[in-house]
C-alpha cells in the first residue's frame, strides 16, 4: 500500500529532512514538492545531497495537484502555513510542522504570534502531535500539529512526572540549547558562521513562542494553569538539542522515583529511552535519528532534581516526529522510515 504525499516548504531544513526520511519509507510515494522561491529548479539543485534520488522538480504551491495526495506535510513558517492549509482539499490529511495549529486558544496565538488565526474553524480538527502522548487521538485527526523542537524534548521529559504528581508543576525551570538549524534556512545575521561560531548565546529570553506551547500541555497534565521559566540558547552546531529541566520534588519523591516513573511510561516505546542512573544524555548520541534520550539526576539542592533530554531538533523535533505521526495516522508500523541509528561521530 502506497500513500501519496506532498510537501509544502520543501526547500527548508525540515522539509528537506522529511524528504530524506520519506524517500526510504516503504509505504510512501513522494508527490508534489512545493517551494515557491525555488520553483522550477530540480530538488538536487537546492539540496545536492538529493542527487542520488530519482530527479524531482520543485513547483509553486498554487500549481501543485494537492487533491491527488493522500497527505501533505507542511514545513512552512507560522502564519504562512495556516493560509495554505485552509485551502487544501478536505480529503487530504495534513501533518503540520509549523506552529499554526499547536495552540488551542486563538487568543494565546494572537498574543504570541502577533496576528489573528486565519483558520480557527480547523482547530477542532487538529490534534497535538506529541506521538507518545496523543497516539490514540491521532488516527481520527484531519490535521496533526507537530510540536516544536523545544516542547518535544521538554514535554517528553516532564509530562509523565507532572501527571504522576511527582514534581511541582508551579516550579519548573527549563534551560534549552539548540543547533542553528532551529532558526530555519533563511539568511539571518545571528546565524552566520562568523556570528554564531565559537560562541553560545541566549535568545527569546522570557519571550520565546515555545513557552505557551509547553505551558499548555503541562497545564493539561497538571489540571491547573502553569507558567514555566524557559530560556533557549543557540549552540554553534548544525543540529541537535538538549534541554535541562530543574524541578522541585513533591511529597517523598526522589530522583530514583522520577526515573522509575519515566521508565514505566516509556516502556516499549521505540523512540524514547530512559538512561540508566549516571548516564548523561548528549546530542551526539541521538544525532540524525528519531530517538530521544532522557536522564534523571538528584540535585545538590535538597528536594530538587534535574531531568535532561536530548533529541535531534530536525528529526524527533520536527520531520521525524511528523513521519512518526504519519505512520500512526495511516496505521503503519510506527518505526517505518525511521529506523536509522544515530550518526556518530
Amino acid at each position: 500500500m502506497k500513500i501519496k504525499i506532498g510537501v509544502l516548504g520543501a526547500s527548508g531544513y525540515t522539509g528537506a529532512d522529511l524528504i530524506r526520511l520519506a524517500a526510504v519509507h516503504p509505504h510512501v510515494e513522494i508527490g508534489p514538492l512545493a517551494a515557491n522561491t525555488h520553483a522550477g529548479k530540480m530538488l538536487a539543485e537546492v539540496f545536492p545531497h538529493f542527487a542520488f534520488l530519482a530527479p524531482m522538480r520543485l513547483v509553486k504551491a498554487e500549481d501543485a495537484d494537492w487533491a491527488a495526495c493522500d497527505a501533505v506535510f507542511c514545513g512552512l513558517p507560522h502564519g504562512t502555513a495556516q493560509d495554505l492549509i485552509k485551502e487544501l482539499p478536505a480529503s487530504v490529511k495534513v501533518i503540520d510542522m509549523s506552529a499554526d495549529f499547536r495552540l488551542r486558544d486563538t487568543g494565546v496565538y494572537v498574543q504570541w504570534y502577533g496576528r489573528a488565526h486565519a483558520a480557527p474553524e480547523l482547530l477542532s480538527e487538529a490534534v497535538y502531535g506529541l506521538t507518545e502522548h496523543y497516539r490514540k487521538e491521532i488516527p481520527g485527526a484531519r490535521i496533526v500539529a507537530c510540536p516544536g523542537c523545544y516542547p518535544t524534548a521538554a514535554l517528553l521529559a516532564l509530562l509523565p512526572l507532572v501527571a504522576a504528581r511527582a514534581i511541582d508543576s508551579a516550579d519548573i525551570i527549563i534551560d534549552a540549547k539548540s543547533g542553528v538549524t532551529g532558526a530555519g534556512r533563511t539568511l539571518k545575521q545571528n546565524i552566520l558562521f562568523s556570528e554564531a561560531g565559537e560562541g553560545l548565546s541566549p535568545y527569546g529570553v522570557a519571550s520565546h513562542r515555545h513557552a505557551p506551547e509547553i505551558e499548555q500541555e503541562i497545564a493539561k497534565a497538571a489540571g491547573a494553569p502553569v507558567t514555566v521559566n524557559f530560556t533557549p540558547h543557540l549552540i554553534p552546531m548544525s543540529r541537535g538539542e538538549l534541554v535541562t529541566c530543574y524541578v522541585r520534588l513533591k511529597g517523598s519523591a526522589m530522583a530514583a522515583d522520577l526515573r522509575a516513573c519515566l521508565a514505566e511510561t516509556y516502556a516499549g516505546e521505540p523512540f524514547v529511552h530512559v538512561a540508566e542512573e549516571g548516564v548523561l544524555p548528549a546530542t551526539q548520541t541521538v544525532r540524525g535519528s528519531n530517538h530521544c534520550q532522557i536522564g534523571v539526576f538528584a540535585d545538590r539542592v535538597p528536594g530538587r532534581a534535574i531531568v535532561i533530554a536530548a533529541i535531534d531538533n530536525l528529526v524527533k523535533g520536527s520531520a521525524g516526529q511528523a513521519l512518526q505521526n504519519f505512520n500512526v495516522l495511516f496505521g503503519f508500523d510506527e518505526r517505518a522510515g525511521l529506523q536509522q541509528l544515530p550518526l556518530f561521530p
